[in-house]
């Protein structure tokens, strides 16, 4: 898998304009949602580069992260004139950059293609690393590719119209990166006014994090072994997400990931002890500015409750494409970037850890 160019733009429009050069093609498209199309496609318009440009135009956030929309994209870029040789700019968060990539992965077996992120979560994860991909059958990211962008540019200046459920939602996946690096680099995080933002600053630290990713991609590109590290808080993440999705009641990926975090740090804490000050520390940070995935609970007695959800949980992890042979796979941790790969918990242990969830959580 090549390797892809990741740029902490000083300037866009000179970024952009030099990442296009250096991508000879034909035809010139860019993807965006209805939220970019509206919001940041007009940052661009200044663009020489971008004059020729042919739009397409999806819904979005992830209900629209499926097979009829990347099919609406393939059809877009075929009756406008595309080949093999065509170039497309995905501009946008995390569900365009993995379905644009996708789509450019597979059209003609592979069109070369460029991320804009314009929101911290695709900042900071989706765009970087190479996997595309969409939402199929109930399951996250069931269907893709590894594939990565020609170029990736980070323009945090998109950050300061980010809205907050948005800015928390990327800040997840910087906390996990935190987790699985230093510890200097989870206190900065933990100690950074999310209330009062100071831009400056995030930018430094929206580098730093993404640093942590590529050289855990640049060590092991397809997932054999240690990118299994990023996965940290996504086994039970994401069976929180498409539960979420299945009841009607979509949840953003990150909040998903921090529930997650909640739920394989105190199973980190049962099976490799990781420290439990530490694990408290980033309980306390979830739950402040998280909220808490629900349950729906039947009380049986006053002791006991059981949650028809945990059997769906569970049949969710077991879908997880880290498995083998049926057997749910987790990354753990011994201590903050003490990783511990391929672990395994059986069903008691796991329902022991979203109780676990439930009582921290106040649930």
């Amino acid at each position: 898998m090549n390797k892809q160019e990741v740029i902490l733009c000083e300037e866009l429009n000179g970024a952009l304009t030099g990442a296009i050069e250096k991508c000879p093609h034909d035809r010139l498209f860019i993807l965006t949602d209805e939220h970019t199309h509206r919001l940041c496609l007009p940052l661009l318009a200044d663009i020489k580069a971008l004059k020729e440009a042919t739009e397409i135009t999806i819904g979005a956030e992830d209900v629209h992260k499926t097979l009829e929309t990347l099919a609406s994209v393939w059809q877009a870029l075929s009756q406008q004139g595309a080949t093999r040789h065509s170039l497309l700019i995905n501009l946008g968060g995390g569900m365009v950059t993995d379905l644009g990539g996708f789509a450019a992965a597979t059209f003609k077996r592979g069109i070369a293609y460029i991320n804009i992120p314009t929101t911290l979560l695709a900042m900071v994860d989706a765009s970087v690393g190479g996997k595309t991909g969409i939402n199929f059958n109930g399951l996250k990211n069931e269907i893709g590719a590894f594939a990565p962008a020609a170029s990736v540019l980070l323009e945090t200046e998109f950050l300061r119209s980010l809205d907050a459920h948005n800015f928390f939602s990327g800040y997840a996946e910087m906390l996990k990166h935190g987790l699985i690096s230093t510890p200097q680099h989870l206190d900065e995080l933990l100690a950074f006014d999310t209330e009062c933002p100071d831009y400056r600053l995030l930018k430094e630290m929206v580098g730093h994090s993404v640093q942590v990713k590529e050289d855990i991609v640049a060590q092991d590109p397809q997932e054999h072994g240690i990118r299994k590290a990023l996965n940290l808080g996504h086994t039970i993440g994401h069976a929180f997400e498409s539960l979420a999705l299945a009841e009607n009641r979509p949840v953003l990926h990150g909040y998903a990931v921090a529930w997650g975090l909640v739920c394989e740090l105190y199973l980190s804490h049962l099976k490799t002890g990781f420290p439990k000050e530490r694990m408290r520390q980033v309980v306390q940070f979830v739950r402040q500015n998280y909220g808490a995935f629900s349950f729906i609970c039947k009380q049986y007695d006053r002791l006991y409750f059981t949650c028809k959800q945990y059997d769906r949980l569970y049949e969710l992890m077991l879908h997880d494409k880290k498995n083998t042979a049926g057997i749910i796979n987790f990354t753990l941790l011994k201590d903050v970037g003490d990783i511990c790969l391929n672990q395994t918990a059986d069903k008691d242990t796991i329902f022991e850890t979203l109780d676990f969830y439930r009582e921290c959580m106040g649930l």
